[in-house]
C-alpha cells in the first residue's frame, strides 16, 4: 500500500501522498459525508497542533499563526476572503524561504486547512500534506505505522467534529452553511 510513498520519495517528489491513495479510502469516504462546518472545525483544530511546531522552530516568524487566526475570523464573518487569503499565501511563502523538509509540509499543510473555509475540497490538503511532513521527520523505513494511526486519528477526530457543529454556538459566516 506504501510503496508508492517510497518511490515518490526517491523520484524527489515534494508530495508523498494523494487523495486517490489507497491510504486515504476511508477518510475520504469520511471527509465526503460532512458538513462544511464539520470541515472547517476538524481542519482548524488539526492546524493550531502544526502552528505550535512551527512556532518553536520559527518563534519569530507568526505567519502560520496569522493565516489560522485569520482564517477563523473569515469563518466567522468577521473579516473578507482577501485578507484571510493573503495570510494563507503568506504562510505558503514561508515554505519557500526555509530548509527543513518537515517543516516546508506542515506551512502547506496549514495553508491547505486553513483554505477549507474556502471550499470543502481542500480537506484532503492537510492530511497530504502533514503526512509528508510525518514521513520526511521519521524516514522512509519507520513511516509505516506513524501514517496509519494518523490516519485513523484524522478520522476519529472528523466524527468528533461531526457530533459537535450541531451543537457549537460559534457565529458562522453565511456562505458557511450554503
Amino acid at each position: 500500500m506504501y510503496e508508492t510513498v517510497t518511490q515518490r520519495a526517491n523520484a524527489g517528489r515534494k508530495v508523498l501522498f494523494y487523495p486517490s491513495d489507497e491510504c486515504f479510502a476511508d477518510l475520504i469516504a469520511c471527509i465526503e459525508n460532512q458538513s462544511h462546518k464539520t470541515l472547517v472545525m476538524w481542519a482548524f483544530e488539526l492546524a493550531e497542533r502544526s502552528v505550535q511546531d512551527l512556532i518553536k522552530n520559527y518563534p519569530y516568524d507568526n505567519r502560520p499563526t496569522n493565516a489560522l487566526n485569520l482564517s477563523k475570523l473569515w469563518a466567522s464573518g468577521e473579516v473578507k476572503m482577501p485578507v484571510a487569503k493573503k495570510a494563507i499565501l503568506d504562510c505558503h511563502a514561508m515554505a519557500k524561504e526555509i530548509t527543513d523538509i518537515s517543516d516546508i509540509a506542515l506551512c502547506h499543510a496549514i495553508g491547505q486547512a486553513c483554505s477549507v473555509v474556502h471550499t470543502r475540497t481542500h480537506a484532503p490538503g492537510y492530511p497530504i500534506y502533514e503526512l509528508t511532513a510525518i514521513v520526511r521527520r521519521i524516514g522512509m523505513n519507520e513511516f509505516r505505522e506513524a501514517v496509519e494511526q494518523r490516519i485513523n486519528f484524522y478520522i476519529d477526530r472528523l466524527l468528533f467534529w461531526q457530533k459537535q457543529s450541531e451543537k457549537t454556538d460559534l457565529k458562522w459566516a453565511d456562505f458557511i452553511d450554503r
